[in-house]
C-alpha cells in the first residue's frame, strides 16, 4: 500500500504512520526481535515524536505500530528510507499480508486503527466524559469575559457554538492524543 499525499496531510502539524503486520504462526520471537531493532532505528529519525505498539489480541497474529512524526515530510523520508526498506526486507518472509501501512492525521487519533480490537464502549464513554466534563466547566468560565465584551457573542447560539468549537479543538488536537496514550494499557486491556 503506497503513501498518498493530500493537502490536509501536507499541512498537518503531526502525522501518524500506521503499520500493520500479520505474521506467520510460530514466528513471534523473531518478529519481536526485529520490532525492537526497527523501533530503535526509527527513534533516531528526524522529526520522530513517539510510538505505540499494539501486539496481537488473543487468537490473532497481527501487530500494529503507530509511529508519530512532526511533519509529513519527515514521515515520508522515513517511510521511503533505505534503512526502513532494508529492515522490512529482513522480515518480508514472515508477513502473510505484506507490509501494510497508512498515514493518518488530525481527528484520526481518536479512532482505533483497523486490525486493532476497539476498546470497550464503556471505557470509551468514561475516557471521553472524564476529558469533556472539566472542559465544559472551565471553557465557558474562561470565555465569559469575551461574551460580555462584544455584542454578537452575547447570543446564546453563538456562545454555544464558540464553546463547542473550543472544546472540540482542544479534544482533537491537544487532549485526546495525549490522554489515550497515557491510559492506553487500561483502555485496550481485554478484561471486562
Amino acid at each position: 500500500m503506497g503513501i498518498e499525499s493530500n493537502l490536509d496531510i501536507d499541512q498537518a502539524k503531526s502525522v501518524a504512520f500506521i503499520i500493520t503486520h500479520t505474521i506467520k504462526e510460530g514466528e513471534e520471537e523473531r518478529y519481536e526481535a526485529w520490532l525492537s531493532d526497527i523501533l530503535s532505528l526509527v527513534s533516531r529519525a528526524p522529526g520522530y515524536l513517539g510510538r505505540e505498539v499494539f501486539r496481537p489480541a488473543q487468537g490473532t497474529r497481527t501487530y500494529t505500530s503507530i509511529l508519530r512524526f512532526d511533519t509529513y515530510h519527515n514521515l515520508n523520508a522515513w517511510a521511503h528510507s533505505d534503512d526502513r526498506k532494508s529492515m522490512v526486507s529482513r522480515v518480508s518472509d514472515l508477513l502473510t499480508k505484506g507490509d501494510v501501512h497508512e498515514v493518518r492525521t488530525g481527528v484520526d487519533f481518536w479512532f482505533t486503527p483497523q486490525y486493532i480490537k476497539p476498546p470497550k464502549s464503556w471505557k470509551q464513554f468514561l475516557l471521553v466524559l472524564s476529558a469533556i466534563y472539566p472542559l465544559t466547566l472551565i471553557i465557558p468560565y474562561l470565555l465569559n469575559p469575551l461574551f460580555g465584551a462584544t455584542g454578537p457573542l452575547q447570543f446564546p447560539l453563538v456562545k454555544a457554538l464558540l464553546i463547542a468549537a473550543v472544546i472540540v479543538a482542544l479534544m482533537t488536537f491537544v487532549i485526546m492524543p495525549r490522554y489515550t496514550r497515557l491510559v492506553k494499557r487500561w483502555l485496550y486491556e481485554e478484561t471486562d
